[in-house]
């Protein structure tokens, strides 16, 4: 391992490290803070990588900020990248857990403390919130992802249906409008040369 290769193993593991402690929510309230770490501060990757790793990450088993780490330090820095940034994501939020799970079990029925954890939850609310406008910004890019997204959040709100099925749906409703589409003479073309540089990764 050279030192450009140990450096960018560092920077990925003090990345990660300091967005552990903010992975509330199972992850989907860090979502702006990876964004301006990994694509504004770092340059890794672009908007639109980020934003498809996020709707990969929430359609697979675990949490959104484990898959995040691992597939962002996969992507950056190989199999090394992907061991190091997942490590630097469990082992804060890992001591911080152990720490609280003790200091709950002696002070539960503190009135500050029940205090403290109700404002955590509100502004865990208000994170993910953020989060899915920013995602929603480069997701949604035209009437039928807007139609589709809507749909979607009624099927969650209203039905049972597991959300493993609504992600199915969501991948068979795209493999069956995008032909549909491009049969009716509406462009399918990806909006720039990133998302084309995305496509070709993934595939």
């Amino acid at each position: 391992m050279n030192k450009t290769d140990a450096k960018l193993l560092l920077q990925l593991f003090w990345s990660f490290a300091k967005l552990s402690p903010t992975s509330f929510g199972g992850g989907y309230a860090m979502i702006p803070l990876i964004e301006r770490e990994i694509v504004t501060k770092r340059k890794w990757l672009n908007q639109e990588e980020l934003t498809d790793m996020f709707a990969l990450t929430g359609s697979l088993p675990g949490t959104v900020a484990i898959n995040s780490a691992t597939l962002i330090g996969y992507r950056t820095a190989g199999v090394a990248g992907a061991a190091v940034a997942t490590f630097a994501i469990l082992l804060p939020t890992f001591v911080i857990v152990l720490i609280l799970s003790v200091l709950f079990t002696l002070m539960n029925d503190s009135p500050k403390i029940n205090a403290a954890f109700a404002g955590i939850k509100i502004a865990t609310v208000a994170l993910i919130v953020y989060a899915g406008i920013r995602v929603g910004r480069t997701a949604i890019s035209d009437k039928t992802a807007l139609a589709t997204a809507i749909i979607t959040i009624l099927v969650l709100l209203f039905t049972p249906l597991h959300p493993l099925l609504v992600i199915i749906g969501g991948a068979a409703a795209g493999m069956a409008i995008m032909p549909l589409k491009k049969k009716l003479g509406h462009s399918t073309a990806p909006r720039n040369k990133n998302e084309q540089h995305q496509i070709e990764y993934y595939i």
